[in-house]
């Protein structure tokens, strides 16, 4: 379980803070209004930005003064992070090697992640020569190869079509459920939270609430989110 216990976030004079739990192996959806802090919120749970106050627990364990390599966590971001002079095999690879060496196990299990998400034989080709959707999903083969517990995506898939988005939203939502992973889901796309979310947290007015069924939040919407949706549509 993730437990943020009085959690204070901090980023460029802005402050959030969260006192909530995420079950194991639920998908949630983090939704609010632009610039309340989502991706504050995901980026110090992953550690890239130190906690100003509080606690990260993961299965009980304080997390919060561990290395981001060190956290059980992988995080996608929205330009998925792939160089464009590796091969994709070579990319997905980074996330056990930081050299992307295809040695050993880690080639069979660069191979296996590819296949999962529909890129088998496709390893030696380079970011550039794919589609917008095949980029996608060899960064999230690269998620699959860290086999870590608990995934954060900040809007990795914000730039594709709605019909290839939903798919890589049905192909998260597979893949993590087939590793029992844990998901926490930036989106500003309500249709994206319905989709596969099991639960969302509300970011708004300087505090992430504790998650609730996704339906209910969404079916009756307090009123920053009602703003914020209604600003959306």
């Amino acid at each position: 379980m993730l437990s943020l216990e009085a959690l204070t976030c901090e980023a460029g004079g802005f402050r959030l803070s969260a006192d909530l739990a995420v079950a194991p192996g639920r998908i949630v959806a983090v939704i609010g209004p632009s610039g309340a802090g989502k991706s504050t919120l995901l980026n110090t749970i992953a550690g890239f930005l130190p906690p100003a106050g509080g606690r990260i627990r993961w299965a009980g364990e304080d997390i919060a003064k561990l290395a981001p390599g060190r956290r059980p966590v992988a995080m996608l971001f929205q330009d998925g992070n792939l160089f464009p002079h590796l091969g994709i095999a070579r990319n997905v690879a980074l996330g056990q090697d930081p050299r992307g060496r295809l040695t050993g196990p880690l080639r069979a299990r660069v191979e296996e992640a590819l296949a999962r998400v529909g890129l088998g034989g496709l390893g030696d080709r380079l970011p550039g020569t794919l589609s917008g959707g095949q980029q996608s999903r060899a960064a999230l083969a690269r998620i699959l190869v860290q086999d870590r517990p608990l995934i954060l995506l900040d809007e990795p898939f914000a730039a594709l079509g709605p019909a290839l988005k939903a798919d890589m939203l049905d192909l998260v939502a597979d893949l993590a459920r087939a590793q029992g992973a844990s998901v926490l889901m930036i989106t500003h796309d309500p249709r994206d939270a319905r989709r596969i979310a099991d639960d969302a947290i509300l970011v708004a007015e300087g505090r992430a609430a504790p998650p609730v069924p996704t339906a209910a939040l969404l079916d009756k919407p307090p009123k920053p989110l009602q703003d914020y949706l209604a600003q959306s549509s």
